[in-house]
Parts: C-alpha cells; sequence; structure tokens
C-alpha cells in the first residue's frame, strides 16, 4: 500500500450518449465495478472513493466495495472538467475522514479493461520518476497520425504534418494519445493547479486495448471486441 493515498473513480450521473453509462452491464457486471476491482486488487490505496451525484451509482459501487460516503456536491455539470471533479473528491473525503492524502489517483470508471497490475505499473513509475504529475496514453498503430489531414468545405485537404509527407511511416517517431485510464498526481500540485495538467505533467504508456474509454455506443462494442480479443491472449499465452 501506498501511505496517504486515494483512488477516485467519478461517476456522474447524468451521461447523455449513453443513458446510466456507469453502471449499464460491461460483460458480467457494471461498467464501474471493473474499475473498482482494479482499483482494490492493486492493494495500493489508503481509500477507494466513488465520487458521484447519484444514489443508484453509490448504491452499486457500494456493493462493489467502493467507499461512497457522500455525494459529490459541485462539479457535477457537462462543463467542469474531470481535474476539478477530482479535485472537490477529494476535499470533500479529507473533510470527511478527517485526514489529508499525499498522492491523488483517477481512475476514469468508463475505462474498464484497465488492470490492477496497470494501476500498479503507473504508480511504481510515478514514485520511482520523483514525478509531480502522471498521465496515461498509449501508441498510436495503424491509425497512423503522421498522415492526417483536415478536409475543407470544397472538398480540398490540408495536411498537418506536411513534413511526414516525403518520408516513410517507419522512419517517423511514434507518437502517443493521453486515455483517461490512469491519472497520478501528487495532492499539493494538484489542489495548487486544480488540473492534472501541469508544466512538469510525465507521461506513462499503457496497452491501447486497456486505453480503451467508453462514451458512445460505438466504443462500448469496441470495447466488448477488445475484451475478448484481451481474453483470448490470455489463454493462449
Amino acid at each position: 500500500m501506498v501511505r496517504d493515498s486515494i483512488a477516485v473513480i467519478l461517476a456522474r450521473g447524468g451521461s447523455k450518449r449513453i443513458p446510466k453509462k456507469n453502471i449499464i452491464k460491461f460483460k458480467d457486471k457494471p461498467l464501474i465495478a471493473w474499475t473498482i476491482d482494479a482499483a482494490i486488487s492493486s492493494n495500493l490505496f489508503t481509500k477507494v472513493l466513488v465520487s458521484t451525484d447519484s444514489n443508484e451509482i453509490a448504491k452499486v459501487s457500494a456493493n462493489y466495495g467502493a467507499e461512497v460516503p457522500f455525494l459529490r456536491d459541485s462539479a457535477n455539470d457537462d462543463f467542469s472538467s474531470a481535474s476539478q471533479a477530482t479535485c472537490r473528491a477529494v476535499e470533500q473525503a479529507e473533510e470527511y475522514w478527517g485526514t489529508k492524502f499525499n498522492i491523488v489517483v483517477q481512475l476514469m470508471a468508463n475505462c474498464p479493461l484497465r488492470s490492477s497490475k496497470e494501476v500498479k505499473d503507473s504508480m511504481k513509475n510515478f514514485i520511482e520518476k520523483k514525478a509531480k504529475s502522471q498521465i496515461s496514453c498509449f501508441k498510436f498503430g495503424w491509425m497512423n497520425p503522421w498522415w492526417a489531414i483536415k478536409i475543407k468545405k470544397d472538398g480540398r485537404s490540408e495536411k498537418l504534418f506536411p513534413e511526414a509527407s516525403t518520408k516513410r511511416s517507419q522512419d517517423m517517431p511514434d507518437l502517443f494519445c493521453p486515455t483517461g485510464a490512469i491519472w497520478i498526481a501528487k495532492r499539493s500540485n494538484l489542489m495548487s493547479s486544480r488540473n492534472f495538467y501541469i508544466k512538469d505533467t510525465t507521461y506513462y504508456p499503457i496497452n491501447w486495448i486497456s486505453a480503451v474509454d467508453i462514451d458512445n455506443y460505438e466504443d462500448l462494442e469496441m470495447a466488448n471486441l477488445c475484451y475478448d480479443l484481451k481474453l483470448k491472449k490470455m489463454i493462449n499465452s
């Protein structure tokens, strides 16, 4: 266990693209339960807190072992950032438990394929690198961003990376995409900036399957396929 650490799982009740997204069934249990299990199974945290404005989500989360002693009282709207919501959750948690946390880990409930091992590996890297803030990411694969274009109204295109047009893809450096799977920060840095994205933010790559996050029904379908692929690889390894 990492002393004085808290895992904050954000789970707002007002999801629009997938109603009740955080507690819909994903495989054999509610979506949020996968993240709760990853956090608890990591054995890292002093507290595993689900921060929600929904009594229904709170009940489901508590049934799967998370602590939900209060509902989030602000930063619940479509305009508040995840960082702001986590800051408020930490403030409420510290007031409720009468303690101060040293490390804050934000785990998004819509990333069900991130494992406890990846949570542990991310924390290990954060501590070893003495990072102030760390955000998970994954390496772009077959969707090569170096070839990205903007299409104008008249159908003509504008290359985002014109310098890449004369080079082979294998000669270009890897590019990475941030994912909401595992964000870690020292409490002091997070609370002073109210953001995980600070000047000294570092990034930690995880497997692209583990990085899948679900925002709409197409994402949900892909996550189901990725789960089956991950399971098949585990069986065959």
